[in-house]
């Protein structure tokens, strides 16, 4: 991790490898997202498998777990998925399960949540990780 303090400007996303070792049941949690229909074409899966996904902006083809990209191509989608009445957190990290987890500032999750920079960044970038909500870091390439 940098030790430089995060900004308005600072890209941030969720870190699914904090929750697969802060978290033993992330995807109890993350199926506690789904729609009620997938929530039944989950519930006898024990771990999700992975599959190709392509990145809408970059084109880019991801690998990501299939819950995941269930969450992200339709549950998330829903209107009820996230309103104003959801709790700050909860619904940082459900604007980027409906985005693809593509990395945001706080100044990009104002504009898309309707509540103030500032305050999602004390909320986000504090000591304290919440639901692995982390700056985004590229990762350097061996050659």
């Amino acid at each position: 991790m940098s030790l430089l303090k995060p900004t308005i400007k600072t890209p941030f996303h969720i870190d699914f490898d904090w929750w697969k070792q802060n978290e033993n049941d992330w995807h109890v949690f993350l199926r506690s997202l789904l729609c009620e229909e997938h929530q039944a074409a989950f519930a006898n899966l024990e771990e999700s498998e992975k599959i190709d996904w392509i990145d809408p902006t970059s084109a880019e083809v991801k690998l990501v777990d299939g819950l995941q990209h269930t969450l992200m191509s339709h549950c998330a989608l829903e209107p009820e998925f996230a309103n104003a009445r959801t709790a700050m957190v909860e619904a940082i990290f459900r604007a980027f399960i409906a985005n693809g987890n593509i990395p945001m500032t706080a100044e990009d999750l104002a504009q898309k949540l309707g509540r103030s920079a500032d305050t999602i960044l004390k909320t986000i970038a504090g000591p304290r990780v919440y639901r692995g909500l982390r700056p985004f870091e590229i990762q350097a390439t061996e050659e």
